[in-house]
């Protein structure tokens, strides 16, 4: 069956593997990015040449979302599905980082995944059925030194996907989460560092402690080839083809040592929700409606 499909963050790894591979299955695809016309205009050419109808979305701009969804949906003739990649990264110590900073990284990871999802919902609720599958990350289910200001932005959109889920599962609206560890990809590069030096250079020697933890991740992802990115895409497919109603909620995406300890606390969890929904007659919402 083919499937419209518009994936948001095309310009790096994950959403440009993505596409490819979606476009390989004989998916018809939207790809949206930034600046088309400008810096990302060689991804845009690349993308295009390989079939994909591209999009100028800007997931931080009420009007860029509006007016790129609407191109998205008219240049594919409707939509099955959102994909919402497009994120931010951020690695330091939180105390480092200015307010700022946060601001910017909720409104891209938490903020335009909101914009985007109330965008598409309106046509996905006409037909009584769409999937919106958000990327996360491992780190919006665990707390590591570091990366505090990205991991509380995963640990948002996590519970946002949530309610959105249970909210709009009676209306045949599907709603499910990648969890992807670390990968050598751009993103890793691309990481917002801590803007405030002045506060950095009141910690001393511990400053210098999270550039090196770093450098080792980098290290340890140079020896573990398995860790390819190409698997993410895969995942994103994967649970785009499977049909609605029999997905699961979270997919895993390491190879790394953390995905069977993550694993245990997602069921865990699934299994509190399940009681929670239980004891409040809504159990029902924990089910997408399907037929």
């Amino acid at each position: 069956m083919t499937l419209k499909i518009l994936i948001t963050g095309t310009s790096g790894a994950f959403g440009s593997l993505g596409i490819l591979t979606l476009l390989r299955a004989g998916h018809n695809v939207a790809a949206s990015m930034r600046d088309i016309n400008g810096r990302n205009k060689s991804s845009a050419t690349a993308l295009r040449e390989k079939g994909a109808h591209v999009v100028e979305i800007d997931v931080t701009d009420d009007a860029s979302v509006a007016a790129g969804t609407a191109a998205a949906i008219d240049v594919l003739g409707g939509l099955d599905v959102l994909v919402n990649n497009a994120g931010s990264g951020a690695h330091g110590i939180a105390e480092a980082f200015d307010p700022a900073q946060l601001l910017h990284l909720y409104d891209v990871n938490v903020v335009g995944v909101h914009r985007l999802t109330r965008a598409v919902l309106p046509t996905f609720r006409a037909q009584s059925s769409g999937l919106v599958l958000n990327v996360s990350s491992l780190l919006g289910r665990l707390s590591i030194p570091f990366y505090g200001p990205y991991s509380a932005t995963k640990f948002a959109l996590e519970t946002l996907t949530e309610t959105y889920r249970a909210e709009l599962s009676g209306f045949g609206i599907d709603f499910a989460l990648i969890e992807p560890g670390g990968f050598p990809t751009t993103f890793i590069d691309n990481t917002t560092l801590p803007a405030d030096t002045e506060r950095l250079s009141q910690l001393g020697a511990f400053a210098d402690v999270p550039p090196k933890s770093l450098a080792n991740f980098h290290a340890a992802l140079d020896a573990n080839p398995a860790q390819d990115p190409q698997k993410v895409a895969d995942a994103i497919k994967a649970v785009i083809e499977t049909p609605a109603g029999q997905r699961n909620f979270r997919t895993i995406v390491d190879f790394m040592g953390t995905a069977d300890p993550v694993g245990v606390l997602n069921t865990t969890l699934d299994q509190v929700h399940d009681a929670v929904y239980s004891t409040f007659g809504i159990a029902e919402m924990r089910h997408v409606r399907t037929g």
